[in-house]
């Protein structure tokens, strides 16, 4: 067995299986501690490399696109100390970094491990039940319902609608975006009846609005990692040629420049493609308009939403379809 112990966590090969644990110091991240032992295997190993620099190395292990749910579900925006597939390496231990990732790339060369893309998971995510407190609300998974409970600082109209409950079946995909501090993240989980809908994560109810501790917002990860798990792989997911996907997937990126800058622009390249593959038919979006709109109106009506916020939120769902 190949096997390196930091401060950072423990990397241990035997060689079918990369084990990561994460440290217990308190300088690695609450997201590594709260993720835990990842049991990595080898099959879903595209490559490692040891990194060394001045007084301190790294260990950067590169997985194959479409093997881990969690990669699938940040699409690269977690930050790098908080990259489970990352190890700060001290300089007297350089020798077992580099022992340790020659020992996994010569495996890889043995057993003929293929580097294009998986046809699923081979990582399982976490576990559930999972529940974590945003700065918007509690959001939960009990690997059936996704339910999020808004936070007396949500949006008036968030808190108006009541607790949001989703079967898992009903999300096309999910959505996320950290909380970096100088700017607002999101958790948006994107179903059948919103796949159009152009809100913003602050008004959304079926998304949360990141913008409070960044360590505390970033668990909301888990969350969107282990719902990522339950949806179609994304190879077995059917090519887009829907021109609304497009049309979709510019509305939110401009979306993103209008309220949070420039630094919203990493919408993932390939959402054009995975947005339509449960797209409901043409037939079901006027009925999903009229009860969308009927909602609106009935919190009009009841106070909750002032003149100018019904005529503001009513236009928005009006362009989103």
């Amino acid at each position: 067995m190949a096997e390196i112990i930091q401060r950072d966590g423990t990397w241990a090969f035997d060689g079918t299986t990369v084990r990561i644990t994460p440290g217990l110091h308190r300088s690695v991240p609450l997201f590594r501690q709260t993720y835990g032992e990842i049991a990595v295997p080898l099959e879903a190993v595209a490559g490692i490399v040891y990194e060394p620099e001045r007084r301190r190395g790294r260990l950067r292990m590169r997985l194959r696109e479409g093997a881990d749910p969690l990669l699938q579900a940040t699409g690269g925006r977690l930050p790098d100390a908080a990259d489970p597939y990352r190890l700060t390496v001290d300089i007297d231990r350089s020798g077992v970094a580099e022992y340790l990732a020659e020992e996994i790339r010569h495996a890889l060369l043995l057993d003929q491990i293929p580097g294009e893309p998986t046809k699923a998971y081979l990582l399982p995510g976490p576990p559930v039940p999972v529940s974590v407190r945003s700065s918007d609300g509690i959001v939960s998974f009990d690997g059936i319902q996704v339910r999020i409970d808004w936070a007396d600082t949500s949006d008036r109209v968030k808190r108006a609608t009541g607790p949001r409950v989703m079967n898992v079946r009903d999300v096309v995909q999910v959505e996320w975006l950290p909380n970096s501090g100088y700017e607002d993240g999101f958790l948006r989980f994107v179903t059948r009846e919103t796949v159009f809908s152009k809100l913003p994560a602050e008004k959304d109810p079926y998304a949360l609005d990141l913008w409070g501790n960044v360590s505390r917002d970033l668990l909301t990860a888990l969350v969107a990692t282990a719902v990522t798990a339950r949806l179609p792989h994304p190879s077995a997911r059917p090519p887009a040629d829907d021109e609304h996907a497009d049309e979709y997937a510019d509305g939110q990126a401009d979306r993103h420049r209008r309220g949070h800058g420039d630094g919203h622009r990493r919408e993932d390249a390939d959402r054009r493609r995975r947005l339509t593959a449960s797209v409901p038919p043409p037939a079901d979006h006027h009925d999903v308009l009229l009860r969308r709109l009927r909602e609106l109106g009935e919190l009009h009506r009841a106070g909750v939403l002032t003149d100018e916020e019904f005529a503001r939120t009513k236009a928005v769902v009006l362009r989103g379809f």
